[in-house]
């Protein structure tokens, strides 16, 4: 059945380039906990042992360690925000171009993913300018999908190569999550973000034909009455984290059975997927969804490697994982994320 859903679709899209970019202050996690312990009353003990949960071991940042003490206000984390956010966008877009062997010219359409900063104009009108795009490109600047976004975007960009096959689409996710940090706010919530959450960029250039991975189906699902699991409070004090401890436990209650019965519907079961493109949302998560589904201890290594290595990139790190992933011709894969909503996106590719 997977053949035949290939076959129908193979017009629709392929993901012919794809590029993550992290900003250049690299810092281990003992060098952020010890930063971060200096700018906040929190108990010290209680940072470092939640910074050594998450399992991450450094992190790309936006800006250098001494200078998180100058955001004092919204306003100046997010003209920070502005400046670098853009910076990153057009080398990750530059790069995913170059990569598919498409000029900037040729793109028709533009989809921007962002929760960590604001800005009007939105950054996809500026982002176009700087790369070259042409002044009739398609945009399609979206807010508040968070760490769903880089899969839901994915799933927008197939959408609309269905009705427009001959065209280019690009999306560009940017998160710079350690500018949202909250100084005052002692609660675990914000203990366990400001030692999870990484900087950094995705750009994924998709066509209707052409090569590269393709995407044959693709599945959102809204859970009603869960908006207090995850997401933002937003106040003077600009963007403050939500992170339930429940999430963790809801996952484990209906993510596995959304998943088998999405792939159930294409002739699969989760042990004839072949590669496994999840989210790095921490490292709960992570083992709740490869316990539910039964898969072996390698079947999620580059996910456990990303957050390892870079931490929670928001909506970029299921494209980083998506880009450091090797497929095989012929091999199914599934690539999801979860976000707030609380929701999960799902799309099964075909290499």
């Amino acid at each position: 059945m997977l053949a035949a859903a290939s076959q129908r679709q193979e017009r629709y899209m392929h993901i012919s380039g794809v590029q993550s970019v992290l900003p250049d202050h690299r810092y281990t996690q003992a060098e952020i906990t010890e930063a971060f312990s200096r700018l906040t009353s929190c108990d010290e003990d209680l940072l470092r042992r939640f910074h050594a949960a998450t399992g991450v071991e450094g992190r790309n940042l936006a800006l250098p360690l001494a200078d998180y003490a100058k955001l004092d206000s919204f306003a100046r984390a997010n003209d920070m925000y502005l400046e670098i956010a853009l910076e990153l966008g057009e080398q990750a877009l530059r790069g995913a171009l170059r990569k598919a062997g498409i000029r900037p010219e040729k793109v028709d359409h533009l989809l921007l993913c962002s929760t960590t900063g604001i800005a009007t104009p939105s950054l996809d009108a500026r982002l176009a300018q700087r790369v070259g795009l042409r002044p009739d490109v398609k945009r399609v600047p979206v807010f508040g999908l968070g760490c769903a976004a880089g899969a839901s975007g994915l799933s927008r960009l197939h959408d609309y190569l269905r009705g427009w096959p001959d065209h280019v689409a690009v999306l560009v996710c940017v998160e710079l999550c350690s500018l949202t940090i909250q100084r005052d706010d002692t609660s675990i919530a914000n203990l366990v973000a400001s030692g999870l959450f990484g900087d950094g960029a995705a750009a994924v250039v998709a066509t209707g034909r052409g090569e590269g991975p393709e995407v044959v189906a693709t599945r959102s699902r809204l859970y009603p009455g869960t908006e207090h699991l995850m997401g933002w409070e937003v106040g003077e004090h600009g963007f403050r984290i939500v992170l339930d401890p429940d999430l963790t436990g809801f996952v484990e209650q209906v993510l596995a059975g959304d998943i088998k019965a999405f792939l159930a519907d294409y002739g699969l079961t989760p042990d004839q997927v072949a590669i496994w493109i999840c989210h790095p949302g921490g490292p709960k998560v992570i083992e709740k969804i490869a316990q539910t589904l039964g898969l072996p201890p390698k079947a999620l290594e580059v996910t456990w490697r990303s957050l390892r290595e870079h931490g929670n990139l928001s909506s970029v790190s299921v494209l980083h994982v998506l880009q450091e992933t090797r497929g095989r011709p012929g091999a199914p894969a599934v690539l999801l994320a979860l976000g707030p909503g609380f929701s999960a996106e799902l799309l099964i590719l075909h290499w």
